[in-house]
């Protein structure tokens, strides 16, 4: 994990829109970090769907996401898909 870092985020978005962006990073972070509720993390990941439906904006928000945090959405979505319920912790 790394520190002090800042969260991509378009300039486009309006207000509600980035604090669901944020909300679904928080919420990737927090799977890595000391685990979440599936539920939850998949109601953040609906929500930063709305704001960001294609799957390329997605990958690329992701990359940069990860690049600046060292946690993948990629990996965190997957294995929470996977579950389905439960705690979603993901190992580094």
């Amino acid at each position: 994990m790394k520190e002090n870092y800042q969260y991509p985020l378009e300039t486009y978005w309006s207000r509600a829109e980035m604090l669901a962006v944020i909300s679904f990073y928080q919420a990737v972070e927090e799977a890595y970090e000391k685990g979440i509720a599936v539920d939850r993390f998949m109601d953040c990941y609906r929500d930063f769907k709305e704001v960001v439906p294609a799957i390329g904006e997605e990958k690329h928000l992701g990359r940069e996401f990860e690049e600046a945090s060292g946690y993948s959405i990629y990996r965190a979505v997957k294995q929470a898909k996977e579950m389905k319920q439960g705690k979603l912790k993901i190992k580094l």
